[in-house]
């Protein structure tokens, strides 16, 4: 049984149509995009219109917005970047953690993306250990927050309305988060460039200089970083939907080629190494597709916790890397160029391995899980 048979019939039709427009008009139009390093705000509006902007809170279901996640991936992994932070993350926060002002000033534009926001925990000098680490400071001064600090690698971090940054609390050592409108004085958003993958993903270095936003910026459900816990932690499964996408994207374009390319006389498809490699990359897929599926079955039983969400995280990549390399080779020289694609789905690989949590960091969170000892200092 395919995964979207498992769709109630209203998703179904709702799923294969947006497939259908991510393919014809997405999919080919992102490649000189992401060459360039340069944002679509085209291809993101008519993402709104399709609705993926409020995936979080328009009642579909976990499969059904897993799945959104896949075939934006398939089509392009920087905009399912967008897409899943953008709903996991953003509209998740301010939805569940925000005042009603908040949600009333910020819903409505994020539903259809005229509005973004980007999510600011991650420092230069704190990454995997941002939650113990975490050094921008927020204090209350006058019935003014002044936030002051440093984020790195935050995404759409040049071109969003607001960044939902976290800090601590000076008075009380908690991290808490805050809505910081990106015109105020003091904050600067510096475009990284020269990246090898989610070259389209806008990600920037925020220096916040005294930053001073209303005490009504403080969202009040996250007045702990314990509180946003289970968000981060759908955050980090939400990968593993990506990488079932990549994959498949892979095997698209490896079946393809190897219909089309000939050497010694004959298809590709016709050699035995090739058709085994074709057969593995469907296989990972499928694998990825099998555990994400039921993923979504425990998290709308209310059942996920942080060990399953790494487990996907880290299985789902480490097969989406091993996938795409496949498909490299299979392209030989022309898999290193994003005229085939494939070129283009090897570098935004390696960054679903590292994002989100390594590879590395989310198999030692599997692994304190079922011994009971923990590998981190």
């Amino acid at each position: 049984m395919y995964v979207v048979d498992l769709l109630p019939a209203s998703e179904r039709e709702r799923y294969l149509d947006i497939r259908a427009f991510l393919q014809a008009s997405v999919r080919q139009a992102s490649i000189e995009y992401w060459n360039r390093e340069e944002f679509p705000f085209g291809l993101v509006k008519e993402l709104g219109r399709l609705g993926l902007g409020c995936l979080q809170t328009d009642g579909s279901s976990k499969l059904f917005k897993g799945l959104m996640y896949t075939e934006v991936a398939r089509a392009d992994v920087s905009l399912s970047a967008l897409v899943g932070i953008h709903n996991e993350l953003i509209v998740g926060m301010i939805n569940e953690l925000g005042s009603e002002e908040q949600k009333v000033r910020w819903l409505p534009g994020l539903a259809d993306f005229s509005r973004l926001g980007a999510f600011a925990l991650t420092e230069p000098d704190h990454g995997s250990d941002i939650a113990g680490g975490l050094a921008t400071s927020a204090r209350l001064d006058n019935g003014e927050w002044v936030i002051s600090g440093a984020k790195r690698w935050i995404g759409a971090g040049t071109i969003a309305d607001f960044a939902l940054v976290w800090a601590r609390d000076v008075s009380d050592g908690h991290i808490k988060g805050f809505i910081v409108e990106t015109d105020r004085p003091g904050f600067t958003a510096t475009k990284i460039a020269n990246k090898i993958g989610l070259r389209i993903m806008q990600n920037a270095d925020i220096v916040l200089a005294d930053v001073r936003i209303p005490g009504a910026n403080m969202l009040p459900g996250a007045t702990d970083f314990s509180k946003a816990n289970a968000l981060l932690r759908d955050s980090r499964a939400w990968v593993g939907w990506q990488a079932a996408g990549i994959q498949l994207a892979a095997f698209d374009v490896a079946r393809s080629y190897s219909l089309e390319r000939k050497q010694f006389g004959k298809e590709l498809a016709r050699f035995q190494l090739i058709a085994q490699q074709l057969a593995e990359i469907l296989g990972n897929a499928s694998a990825s597709l099998a555990l994400m599926a039921q993923l979504a079955r425990i998290q709308e039983d209310g059942k996920l916790d942080m060990a399953q969400a790494a487990m996907a995280k880290s299985t789902c990549t480490r097969l989406a890397r091993a996938s795409v390399a496949m498909g490299r080779s299979l392209l030989g020289g022309n898999g290193i160029s994003t005229d085939y694609e494939m070129g283009k789905l090897f570098g935004d690989a390696e960054i679903l391995y590292t994002y989100e949590g390594s590879y590395e960091i989310n198999s030692l969170i599997v692994a304190r899980a079922v011994t009971g000892k923990s590998a981190f200092v």
